[in-house]
């Protein structure tokens, strides 16, 4: 239905159009188009909810736990299925799945655990098991590992370990291993919802499986239901003193402050340089005599001035320049929606599935975003194939990104870890990209090309270019990425840091405001920056600008992907914190996902640095007597 809506919205040719709703409904609501669709993009993901919300209960009514994964401690991205292990199992074993959760390799199964609402249960039996030699060497292995299962109730996330170890500290070969036979679930209600649970391993009742021996086990369970006054609305907040901000938060702020004045300073060199570069002179004009004025008109024509008639000309590679504008636009209404979303309170920690669901769906449905803007500035560029430059730009992104995954599953399931992105999730991301995505990018492009308009430019391009001077190696563009990226990475150098260790640690994220605010500085640095370089690029008579400006903006990616290989070697590598990280398909992984994260980042915010240079450039030649 949501595809609908908004087919019907942008078939809009002519605004007399009887299929173009977009003029009725924007007058309806007092909103111009651009508003009321980001308005509506909004609305969209704020329905993409957990299933838990709205859950309500009579006394005695079965509420299922279902079991995710079973993984080490040390290693959050290293995991098994739940029925790849000998726990106890019911009869008939569903499957509760969605598009959230195939993303995230969650396959929640169903457990022999029957907890009425309510209803308190003392040593209930989960089930009798024979457990033969592989299976014992099985367990034993596993809790020497620090193995711990993961279960969720009502979408409430839990963990229990699978056994503990009575160490023998002068010799590790004597070391005992006990699995546990009992456990015990501690679960809060407010009227007729649940508010928390919790599991407790019971260290009075375990068995013995430190020898290969056959073991006859009583597997059970025991319920216990108290009442609270907590909403059920915060019932999340119990797990909030795992958040990594609480950590950090004097940090945020500093870091927030830090950026402020950062950016002040740079407006300010901004103003002396543009001062000094392209108004001084022409101050210094209406300030002099005749003969001063003649002599400061021959010296302007040897800086910016002596440019205009090449500044404006089209750049090489034009239909690659447009896609990566569109893709690059793309990401940034992604972002937008995200942490919108994310101050709404609309993702809840440990509710990962609403995230992914909420960003396969926003990405698919801001494709139209992509097409419409590489086509309607491909268009300006006086480009021919439209519908290759639209494919390109659908695939510029997404098609590095779906190799990066499917090479990064393949490994995982060759090595058995079906959690770190399964098969399935491939197939999904397919089927969205190709029957959702696809169509919303191809109309996006005919709405762009026929509702583009020519290309303003303040200034006449000569016929013949220019020849660009040769410039000192440190004014080319190696040197000015790396001075570009410096400044707005280190606005988001702790974002980056807490939002790895939420990712890849066991730390959680919970407070998008800081994310948020630190985005907008983030958009500011870099507009600021690749203002200043193009001035700089302008100044020296060079007027190939075009690609150097996104390059200058997106080259804070490349700053990410350092700062990941960094964070890799000193936290995981050297330390003993996830020493299981240092394996191959982890690491692997990890690589790759950073990679994905660095190019988005590089082609957002290269779009941010050549729409601040495009449109300063127009502004410092529209005074300009060019012709």
């Amino acid at each position: 239905m949501y595809l609908y809506v908004l087919i019907s919205l942008f078939l809009c040719q002519t605004p007399q159009s009887s299929y173009c709703l977009l003029p009725q409904l924007t007058g309806m609501v007092g909103l111009s188009k651009i508003p009321f669709v980001t308005l509506l993009l909004i609305f969209l993901g704020t329905q993409v909810n957990s299933d838990a919300y709205g859950h309500r209960y009579s006394i005695g009514d079965v509420v299922p736990i279902y079991a995710n994964k079973v993984g080490p401690y040390s290693n959050r991205w290293e995991k098994y299925n739940y029925y790849d292990f000998p726990f106890c199992s019911p009869d008939s074993v569903h499957e509760k799945d969605n598009i959230g959760r195939m993303l995230t390799g969650e396959s929640l199964v169903s457990t022999p655990f029957m907890i009425g609402f309510r209803v308190n249960k003392e040593h209930e039996l989960s089930c009798k098991k024979r457990l033969n030699k592989s299976d014992v060497s099985l367990f034993r292995s596993m809790i020497k590992k620090g193995y711990q299962m993961q279960l969720y109730y009502d979408d409430l996330p839990i963990w229990g370990l699978i056994g503990s170890v009575e160490r023998n500290y002068t010799d590790e070969n004597k070391n005992k291993y006990f699995l546990y036979k009992h456990f015990k679930f501690g679960i809060s209600y407010n009227k007729d919802r649940v508010f928390g649970v919790g599991l407790k391993e019971d260290p009075s009742s375990m068995v013995d499986v430190t020898n290969d021996m056959e073991t006859d086990v009583d597997f059970t369970y025991s319920i216990y239901w108290g009442e609270t006054k907590g909403k059920f609305e915060e019932r999340l907040n119990d797990y909030s003193p795992s958040s990594i901000l609480p950590l950090h938060i004097n940090a945020h702020i500093h870091s927030i402050a830090t950026s402020c004045f950062t950016i002040f300073i740079v407006i300010i060199c901004l103003v002396i340089v543009i001062y000094t570069r392209f108004l001084h002179k022409d101050i210094s004009r209406y300030t002099c005599d005749v003969e001063e004025a003649e002599v400061i008109n021959n010296q302007e024509q040897k800086g910016w001035k002596n440019i205009h008639g090449d500044v404006f000309r089209f750049p090489e590679h034009k239909s690659l320049l447009s896609a990566a504008l569109g893709s690059g636009t793309q990401l940034l209404a992604l972002i937008v929606i995200i942490l919108v979303l994310g101050v709404m309170g609309v993702f809840q920690p440990f509710v990962q599935v609403v995230f992914l669901k909420a960003l396969v769906i926003i990405y698919a449905v801001t494709s139209v975003v992509s097409g419409y803007t590489t086509a309607s500035f491909y268009h300006q560029l006086k480009g021919t194939t439209w519908i290759k430059n639209v494919l390109l730009t659908g695939g510029l992104y997404f098609v590095p990104v779906f190799l990066t995954f499917s090479v990064n599953a393949i490994f995982a399931v060759y090595n058995g870890q079906t959690d770190t992105f399964p098969l399935n999730s491939i197939i999904t991301l397919f089927i969205v990209w190709i029957f959702l995505a696809t169509p919303l990018l191809i109309l996006g492009g005919i709405m762009g090309k026929n509702r583009a308009s020519d290309f303003q430019a303040p200034c006449r391009t000569a016929k013949g270019p220019k020849k660009a001077l040769k410039l000192v190696w440190y004014k080319g563009i190696i040197p000015q990425m790396v001075l570009a990226g410096f400044l707005p990475f280190s606005v988001i150098k702790i974002q980056i840091y807490d939002n790895l260790s939420a990712v890849w640690g066991h730390g959680i994220y919970t407070f998008y405001n800081s994310m948020a605010i630190m985005f907008v500085l983030l958009l500011i640095m870099t507009s600021l920056v690749s203002v200043m370089l193009t001035s700089f690029q302008l100044a020296v008579e060079d007027h190939e600008w075009w690609w150097r400006s996104f390059f200058n903006g997106g080259s804070t990616g490349l700053y990410v992907y350092g700062y990941g290989i960094y964070y890799y070697f000193y936290y995981y590598f050297l330390s003993d914190m996830n020493r299981d990280m240092n394996s191959f398909v982890p690491s692997f992984c990890f690589f790759g996902y950073m990679s994905c994260l660095a190019y988005g980042m590089f082609l957002a915010l290269g779009t941010v640095g050549f729409c601040a240079s495009l449109l300063f450039v127009r502004h410092i030649y529209t005074s300009v007597k060019c012709d």
